[in-house]
């Protein structure tokens, strides 16, 4: 039996770099067959047009800065069976689709999520979640790594991650799609909960990864560092009325969350109080918005979308490239011009301390492996660790195998 049709949508504005890393990672994905949708602002689908992706994907143009409204887009011209979401600074692993689609097979499953690595590429942002209709989150148990229903508390249903979910496409757009009053910020939070006040399951698929870059955006630095949380302020209001729930004592929380936040960032001097004090009146200025905000805003344009158009990915298999730190540009270089042939590559650079390693995508499309031979990748093992070249290497084959093949 043929593997279902998958359409994978990405949103991106204004961040055309970040765009393109995301796609490289997506070229060395192993599944068939699926397309890639990418729904961004003009001067982001300029730069797709000059780049190797031009006429392999569907390219969407869309200026409005309101995630749902975009991922609707996209949904409205995603022909496949199932439907994918990654955010424009994940990367996915070679097996994303393939475990994601997995859950697919169990009973009643309509959605799937995956977990999500954060910055050092190697400790997870997010697993397993349940959430309730106010929007707070509790971790759920995985028993291993296949794909499971976890089992929620009542007034609870089970969280996906917008940049790494998968739904049945026809059940999505019965749905209405995504509710296009949550500009940003608990999009996906809200189908979760309407999900789950449904017959539908939810399936959770372990070993579906991305990689979570947090590229700068409007709302953060770099570094991480919070500019604005006007939309999390009017999210967080809009679900709380839409779900019947009150605002207190959940905005009272939001304050005192994103307080916290907030000084420990000026406590690194990362801003200062004055730039702290404005984020918090951005916030403020969120929950009036969110006051008044209409919610329940569907589209009415998700029944009829364009021929299916697969992408054929550039790379496939999977080769190791590994050495000594100090070897490290000859190895980048020898693992770029593997990937350019075609090929999956793992570049291990180990340098001889215990430095905590780290775990990148290279736009050039490998994946870089860093740290002492003698320290932990996760973070849960012992600082310090007796190890030979090749039995480090073998070993950390092993830990991303699932991901990665």
């Amino acid at each position: 039996m043929s593997a279902p049709s998958v359409s994978v949508v990405i949103v991106s504005h204004g961040r055309p770099e970040s765009l393109l890393w995301c796609l490289s990672a997506l070229a060395g994905v192993a599944y068939q067959p699926f397309e890639i949708v990418v729904v961004a602002d003009l001067a982001a689908c300029a730069y797709v047009g000059e780049s190797p992706y031009a006429g392999r994907i569907k390219l969407v143009a869309f200026e409005e800065p309101n995630i749902a409204a975009a991922r609707n887009k996209g949904v409205a011209e995603a022909a496949g069976e199932i439907i994918a979401f990654i955010d424009d600074d994940a990367a996915a692993e070679p097996l994303w689709l393939h475990h994601l689609v997995s859950g697919f097979k169990l009973p009643e499953v309509i959605c799937t999520g995956g977990y999500v690595r954060g910055r050092n590429g190697i400790s997870f942002q997010w697993t397993a979640r349940q959430v309730d209709g106010a929007g707070r989150t509790e971790t759920l148990a995985a028993e291993n790594s296949n794909s499971f229903i976890p089992q929620t508390k009542a007034g609870f249903a089970v969280k996906t991650e917008g940049t790494n979910m998968a739904v049945r496409r026809d059940v999505l757009v019965a749905l209405g799609g995504f509710d296009e009053g949550f500009h940003f910020y608990l999009d996906e939070t809200d189908l979760n909960l309407r999900i789950g006040g449904t017959h539908h399951k939810t399936a959770l698929c372990p070993s579906a990864e991305v990689h979570h870059a947090y590229k700068a955006s409007t709302r953060r630095k770099a570094d991480r560092t919070v500019t604005d949380l006007f939309d999390v302020g009017a999210s967080t209001v809009l679900l709380l009325r839409k779900n019947g729930h009150p605002l207190e004592p959940r905005c009272s929380e939001m304050v005192e969350e994103q307080a916290e936040r907030l000084a420990d960032q000026v406590s690194r001097d990362l801003m200062s109080e004055s730039e702290a004090a404005g984020v918090m009146q951005s916030l403020e200025a969120g929950f009036e918005a969110g006051a008044v905000r209409a919610f329940g805003q569907y589209p009415d344009t998700l029944h009829h979308p364009s021929d299916f158009k697969p992408f054929l990915p550039d790379r496939s298999g999977g080769v190791t490239v590994a050495g000594r730190f100090w070897q490290g540009k000859k190895l980048r270089k020898k693992a770029a011009q593997l990937a350019a042939q075609g090929a999956n590559v793992s570049l291990y650079l180990f340098s001889w301390n215990t430095r905590f390693h780290h775990v990148r995508y290279d736009v050039a499309g490998y994946w870089e492996q860093s740290g002492g031979l003698f320290g932990r990748a996760t973070r849960d093992e012992p600082l310090f660790q007796l190890n030979r070249l090749r039995s480090r290497v073998r070993r950390e084959q092993e830990r991303v195998r699932l991901a990665r093949g």
